[in-house]
């Protein structure tokens, strides 16, 4: 099992009405949430940054 540091950008218009579960689906998509944060949000643009350490199993090699 490896850690990894990731980033994700949210589109919060996307998003509504459940900001958090949102997150934690993109999140998901790079392996297992250990924790993340809100890095930063862009109004014009509405989306949000996401910061995040998630936990991935070693792929096996062929």
């Amino acid at each position: 099992m490896t850690t990894h540091f990731i980033t994700a950008e949210i589109d919060l218009n996307e998003a509504k009405p459940d900001l958090v579960k949102a997150i934690a689906e993109e999140i998901s998509k790079q392996g297992e949430p250990l924790r993340w944060a809100i890095a930063s949000v862009d109004r014009e643009k509405q989306t949000a940054t996401v910061e995040a350490v998630v936990t991935q199993l070693p792929t096996k090699a062929l």
